[in-house]
């Protein structure tokens, strides 16, 4: 067998929570979502301003209000994920993407011209995707991954043993919980003293499944204050009060034959050659509150032109964990003396509170007014991934966790455009597009980095590239408008079953087992009907 480098590895602090990095990314995130006309125009409103959907990005649009408005949007969101080599698989979800009020006061003033206030409910990230898949003849196996884990941090059989089903002892004894649920269920075997061996030895062929399904969403709340001072400078300031709730199941199983088992239950000395299939399913469930603060400007040095800045403040969250895991096994052969065997043992049930500080957020843009019917406007957005922090329930940055976040992720820049028209008084055409850039390292990304995964589960995800474009059209008739949006969303990203391991091959050379992993393909398509009426 490959001979693993395990001492940086074991180095490495396991946060005390179900809790690693790549969730607090996925929980920092932020989609196109909004009122029709802001998702139509890709969300290029930091210099616009002027629609419900500014008091989560820029409030300085705020002030560019001359009257009272309020509005709702509906939206019908068509989801499909597809793992490499597999057929995708789709789901259909109803939302309400966006409610606001914004109230306007004329000003008898030579300076302050307008004073405005606003309200709003968005959602503004759902968690909503599901794919499964298998792969034929694996280069390796999650059980080989478990035993170097065990060899490498050195922790003896007896504090693996669990003596019952419900024994959790031995959860407190290991910095990877899961090799509690390995060991037992006889997927990674003693061979020596505090040295243990997988299932995937040379000789043995191997088919891997998956599924995950997730669901959830986080919505925000927003109070904003603004003004206009003399028709030149808009700006504006909010609190966003954020609700999170996520749900995740995962499951990994393998079927590995003509392999090295177990002779049977009671006899963990005797290894024999035989078969075996194991599943390991990790449920869980986060939930937090938040809030953050926004601050934005709009100057409009002449009526054809807008420049636009605003940034962010983290958003503060308090969290909560629940998880649990459980895995079963069977054995089966002509060496085994009893034919046929099988395991099954459950993790406990845990809950951890802590907290997580999102990034800080800066974005600017600039928009120009062609003809008194064009607009053309671009924005950019810096979101500064490696900023995240993960605080235990006291406030106090959990240890190592600021380095995981330099390793493995990496700035997010966020490009907008957008262009309306306007036919005529009454009906207007829009078009937009986004893209994101990869928030992870190139390291993460070539599989040439250790991720360091809690709890549970060994398995992680993390997007790649977001890009959305989208378009709509727009009708006004006296004080009421309505706007019609459609947004393709594409998402390329990559689930892997268990981080990538470095080793020695057999001539001394470093190289990285790179693990089980596949990429992910989401495409979303979104129709959305915002009513609005300004008075």
């Amino acid at each position: 067998m490959k001979k693993i480098i395990l001492a940086i590895v074991c180095m490495l602090p396991v946060l005390a929570s179900a809790q690693y990095t790549f969730d607090a990314l996925q929980y920092s995130n932020t989609e196109l979502r909004g009122s029709s006309r802001f998702m139509s125009m890709g969300g290029a409103f930091s210099a616009l301003g002027g629609d419900l959907s500014t008091l989560n990005q820029n409030p300085g649009g705020l002030g560019v209000y001359r009257s009272s408005d309020i509005g709702i949007t509906f939206g019908l969101d068509f989801i499909s994920s597809k793992p490499e080599g597999v057929s995708a698989t789709s789901q259909t979800k109803f939302l309400v993407n966006n409610v606001g009020y914004i109230g306007s006061l004329k000003l008898n003033s030579d300076g302050l011209r307008y004073f405005n206030w606003g309200f709003s409910y968005s959602r503004t990230n759902t968690f909503n995707r599901r794919y499964m898949g298998g792969l034929n003849n694996t280069p390796t196996s999650m059980t080989n991954f478990m035993a170097d884990l065990a060899t490498g941090e050195g922790v003896s059989a007896e504090n693996l043993y669990m003596s019952n089903e419900y024994d959790q002892r031995p959860f407190n004894n290991t910095r990877y919980a899961y090799n509690v649920l390995g060991y037992n269920c006889g997927v990674i075997l003693p061979t020596g003293d505090k040295h243990y061996s997988g299932l995937g030895i040379n000789g043995a062929t191997g088919y891997a499944e998956y599924e995950v399904d997730e669901w959830g969403e986080t919505d925000e709340y927003n109070i904003s204050l603004g003004g206009n001072i003399k028709d030149v400078l808009f700006w504006g300031m909010g609190v966003g009060i954020s609700s999170m709730d996520y749900r995740y199941y995962n499951y990994y199983g393998e079927e590995m034959l003509n392999t090295e088992v177990l002779d049977n239950p009671g006899n963990v000395a005797t290894i024999v050659e035989g078969n075996a299939t194991y599943g390991l399913v990790n449920n869980s469930r986060t939930s937090g509150n938040g809030y953050n603060f926004k601050l934005g400007v709009i100057l409009k040095p002449v009526n054809s032109l807008r420049i636009g800045f605003a940034f962010h403040t983290p958003t503060f969250y308090n969290m909560k964990d629940i998880w649990d895991a459980n895995m079963s096994s069977e054995f089966y052969g002509d060496n085994i003396e009893k034919g046929s065997y099988t395991k099954k043992f459950s993790s406990p049930v845990n809950e951890y509170r802590y907290r997580i500080r999102t990034p800080w957020r800066f974005m600017g843009g600039i928009a120009a007014v062609i003809g008194g019917k064009g607009i053309i406007s671009a924005d950019y957005e810096y979101v500064n991934n490696q900023s995240i922090k993960i605080c235990d329930d006291a406030g106090r940055i959990e240890p190592g966790s600021e380095d995981e976040m330099k390793t493995y992720l990496k700035p997010t820049h966020i490009i907008r455009l957008g262009a309306e028209y306007r036919i005529d008084k009454s009906w207007s055409v829009r078009a937009g597009f986004q893209r994101q850039t990869s928030q992870v390292q190139k390291d993460v990304e070539n599989n040439n980095v250790f991720v360091v995964t809690s709890g549970y589960n060994p398995s992680y995800k993390f997007d790649k590239s977001t890009n959305y474009i989208t378009c709509g059209v727009g009708y006004h008739f006296k004080n009421f408008y309505l706007d019609l949006a459609y947004v393709h969303k594409t998402r390329s990203s990559e689930y892997h079953a268990f981080s990538p391991i470095e080793y020695t091959d057999g001539g001394g050379n470093l190289a990285w087992d790179e693990g089980i992993y596949t990429g992910v393909k989401d495409n979303h398509n979104r129709l959305s009907c915002t009513f609005g009426f300004r008075f």
